[in-house]
């Protein structure tokens, strides 16, 4: 069975959902939660410092330097965790991935505000593989001409794909909610890439299936 494209134009989205099961999903969001490097981190936006409402921590290959914000971020090793998530997840999009950004979300009141992940290291059109352990939580999307709107909700083991022209069109948050919420951990897999080397990538496919290229976007 296909995973359908979940936005209706201007990019591609799949979701797998339980792409590790409940049990895996437990025994890497304990392992994650406790061994990761897990840290407040400051960015700079509209003139002034502001403290990013979630704990952060950048993993990757040597090369992997990543500037957000007026930060940059250095990657640490891959763990043998991180290491056996990333090669999974690559089987899976059937592409590489050089570095992974991990974010815990302590409660409700952590939030990732609206933002495209349009950076020139990541090249024209990325794949990033979002991993979600632990509570759900909402992921809303806005286009950015139409105001067209899309919300998912991402539950524990969860694998959200984000694709084609998606970072061009499309804008995405992790909004706070009042709601009581348990820890989560979302990993987002990325490639970046130096500044000489913005190739596009290659056509991407779901592991299940050889008809749905990422690279193709739906328009």
């Amino acid at each position: 069975m296909l995973t359908p494209n979940l936005v209706p134009f201007d990019g591609e989205l799949y979701l797998i959902q339980q792409f590790y099961s409940l049990p895996e999903s437990d025994r890497l969001f304990a392992k994650l939660q406790a061994d990761l490097a897990w840290q407040e981190e400051a960015i700079f936006i509209y003139g002034r410092w502001v403290k990013v409402p979630r704990l952060m921590c950048w993993y990757g290959d040597p090369d992997a330097w990543y500037r957000y914000s007026g930060v940059n971020h250095q990657p640490m090793p891959w763990t043998p965790a991180l290491q056996a998530i990333r090669e999974k997840v690559e089987r899976q999009c059937q592409c590489s991935f050089n570095s992974v950004l991990a974010n815990l979300y302590r409660d409700g009141n952590d939030s990732m505000g609206c933002h495209a992940d349009d950076e020139k290291e990541l090249g024209p059109n990325p794949v990033i593989a979002s991993l979600s352990l632990g509570d759900e939580r909402l992921f809303r999307l806005h286009h950015k001409k139409t105001k067209d709107k899309l919300d998912i909700v991402l539950g524990h083991g969860d694998l959200l794909v984000m694709a084609g022209t998606l970072q061009h069109h499309w804008m995405h948050s992790v909004p706070k909610t009042k709601k009581l919420k348990t820890p989560r951990i979302n990993l987002t897999f990325r490639t970046i890439r130096a500044a000489s080397a913005h190739a596009e990538p290659a056509n991407m496919r779901l592991n299940h299936s050889t008809s749905n290229p990422y690279g193709k976007s739906r328009s």
